[in-house]
């Protein structure tokens, strides 16, 4: 069964073609290499064991995507990842935000119905649910706005698809991840960095690497284990793998009459502090880690961890590796980036 990832040279979509591959789908990929490295798709081969095609297409320009397509009719599934991803960035220069998530995402639900693909899954994002008042998340709790451009595009986009779903043939998935981190477990590809990192795992590896002074922990008086902030933490390889059910769950539905976007959050279902995370990482690299304590941070949510509930009934998806493996694998895709100088 021949697969269509776009933007799967990205730090996902990476990850995610790798499992399609091991799994035995066949892979065409999409991306134009603006948010990647020209020597990410031999890496997935090498990493794989297995070949895949890739075209360096923007999904913007809709005549190019038409003619890959029109070369693999045979596609019956998009995993579509292909967006700009940076909050900060997205709050400085939101147009082109806009313009490439959006247009991206109308682009590929055109080409699902021009080429009859039964099959769609969004990776979509947390983001979508704003400051939410409620914990765990679940799938239906009520939203407030997002924060950032970059949110309000991912929201956008799933509302583009809920009100196209009830005139296409397309059966399509949302998928609302919460922080990916971590590595594939053999340290040959991970998230590649193109600025300053946002994340608190980046900045850790960057610490310990020696690329920054320190790291500052921003609050440790909110009320949590530990008085620091808690976020949903989930291995980059247990994301990827709950796309790929997703597209299975979808092929599996017999309900073709059902033309409504079905939306799963995937999260740890508990949370991790940052103090925790800290010392994750001091723990499975035996080293100690500069950092200091400083004061709450304006904006910063106390805590926002995800029901999972959804995706382990429906999907049989849960989270498989546990804080120390995602710390273990970024720490080793790091050094594997200084080896290869790729960190900077």
């Amino acid at each position: 069964m021949k697969i269509l990832v776009t933007g799967g040279c990205g730090y996902i979509g990476a990850h995610t073609i790798i499992d399609l591959l091991d799994k035995g789908y066949e892979v065409v990929c999409i991306d134009n290499l603006s948010r990647s490295k020209s020597f990410v798709p031999d890496r997935i081969r090498e990493v794989a064991g297995k070949d895949f095609t890739q075209f360096r297409i923007d999904l913007r320009d809709l005549p190019k995507l038409r003619t890959v397509l029109h070369d693999h009719q045979d596609i019956q599934g998009i995993i579509h990842f292909a967006a700009f991803k940076s909050v900060s960035e997205s709050t400085r220069i939101p147009l082109i935000y806009y313009d490439n998530n959006l247009n991206a995402n109308i682009n590929i639900l055109r080409i699902a119905d021009e080429y009859q693909i039964k099959h769609f899954i969004l990776s979509s994002s947390c983001s979508v649910y704003g400051n939410v008042q409620e914990l765990p998340v679940k799938e239906d709790t009520p939203m407030s706005m997002p924060e950032s451009p970059y949110g309000w595009t991912k929201l956008l986009s799933e509302e583009m698809i809920r009100a196209h779903a009830p005139n296409t043939e397309t059966k399509c998935i949302a998928l609302r991840y919460f922080n990916p981190v971590g590595a594939h477990p053999g340290g040959m590809i991970g998230e590649i960095p193109f600025s300053t990192p946002e994340n608190l795992v980046p900045n850790i590896t960057r610490t310990a690497i020696g690329l920054q002074d320190a790291i500052t922990v921003h609050g440790t008086d909110y009320p949590t284990r530990d008085g620091s902030c808690v976020r949903d933490y989930v291995h980059v390889m247990d994301i990827a793998e709950a796309h790929r059910l997703a597209l299975e769950y979808s092929m599996r539905k017999v309900d073709t009459d059902t033309r409504t976007m079905e939306v799963f959050n995937l999260g740890s279902g508990t949370g991790i502090s940052v103090l925790e995370l800290i010392h994750a990482f001091e723990r499975v690299s035996d080293m100690r880690l500069s950092y200091t304590l400083g004061p709450r941070r304006e904006g910063d949510v106390v805590a926002i961890y995800a029901d999972n509930t959804k995706a382990k009934e429906v999907l049989g998806w849960e989270c498989s590796r546990n804080i120390d493996d995602m710390m273990s694998t970024a720490w080793k895709w790091e050094q594997q980036m200084q080896k290869e100088g790729l960190s900077g």
